[in-house]
């Protein structure tokens, strides 16, 4: 049996949350020194509840818990009270950020680079910067954390350095393989400009964002299993232009 433990004043954020019983909420959340963590927070529906009212997801928090199974109990939780509400296509993408987490992430492993890559994007949703700039730079950061961080500087198979004007195709734990005949029409070539811009995270080029999006979808549906995700099909019915793939 795990040994029980007491959290106090953890930064962290709500990921999700669901009705457990009748009065209590299980919620998912995302700490700084623990990583994604299973909390029961008791009575948290009844209208009383301290806790009510704070569980709400993109707010920063701090947490405290206690417990030695895989679902603590949640006593406390105070926001820190400094970023704005997310609204319209800024709250779909983070929503988007979230089902990411739950989708990938292990429970109780620190990731303390994943989580400040996850409160700058929320940061920077919230003060409407770029979103596609973000979303792009925070699933870099993710796949970093998770292990499966992507070579953009040489090519997979030689080592030899990128050139911006050659053309390559991206191959799943391989890496960027030099590739003849087939032109950046095609979605799975990328230019080495793109590769490199994003190893440096630079997504000003139009080109470059364009094709770091198709790229990054493809990498992360892998890693996902191709199991679909439920922001992205919404995202793509309330705002993608008419004849605009998802």
């Amino acid at each position: 049996m795990a040994p029980r433990q007491r959290v106090d004043q953890q930064p962290g954020y709500v990921l999700h949350t669901y009705p457990y019983r009748e009065t209590s909420l299980i919620v998912e959340a995302f700490s700084l020194d623990h990583g994604r963590v299973g909390l029961v927070a008791r009575g948290a529906r009844r209208p009383t509840s301290q806790l009510r009212g704070q569980l709400m997801a993109f707010r920063p928090l701090f947490l405290d818990w206690s417990g030695g199974g895989e679902m603590k109990t949640l006593i406390r939780a105070e926001w820190q009270g400094r970023l704005p509400l997310l609204g319209g296509q800024a709250l779909l993408c983070g929503y988007y950020l979230n089902e990411l987490l739950m989708r990938l992430l292990p429970r109780e492993v620190p990731h303390p680079a994943l989580y400040a890559a996850y409160a700058e994007a929320l940061e920077g949703l919230a003060h409407g910067e770029p979103q596609e700039i973000l979303l792009r730079r925070f699933e870099l950061a993710l796949l970093q954390e998770l292990g499966y961080g992507l070579c953009l500087d040489s090519e997979g198979d030689t080592g030899i350095p990128l050139r911006p004007d050659g053309r390559y195709a991206y191959i799943i734990e391989r890496g960027a393989v030099l590739v003849e005949g087939l032109g950046l029409q095609d979605a799975s070539v990328v230019s080495g400009q793109t590769l490199l811009d994003m190893g440096r995270g630079d997504f000003r080029n139009p080109e470059t964002l364009g094709q770091s999006k198709l790229l990054m979808r493809r990498l992360i549906q892998h890693y996902l299993g191709g199991q679909a995700l439920q922001s992205r099909r919404i995202f793509t019915e309330m705002f993608a232009l008419p004849g605009e793939s998802s």
